[in-house]
């Protein structure tokens, strides 16, 4: 299977959004965040569901135009 464009971008924007969670995750336990907690959590709530969403669409896409 072969991605469409959009597809590769919503796939970029998925990892994206994945790698700010696991830096936010990463930030977190370390016990000092460089952005502060509160930004920190902000950011890895609002990055959870922004992979998920992305990725979701992605496949859509992508199987809409098998």
């Amino acid at each position: 299977m072969v991605g469409t464009p959009l597809s590769n971008l919503l796939l970029a924007g998925c990892c994206i959004a994945a790698i700010a969670a696991v830096g936010s995750v990463f930030e977190l336990s370390s016990g000092q965040p460089d952005l502060g907690v509160l930004a920190t959590s902000i950011i890895l709530s609002l990055s959870i569901p922004a992979a998920a969403a992305l990725f979701y669409a992605a496949v859509k896409v992508a199987r809409a135009n098998q």
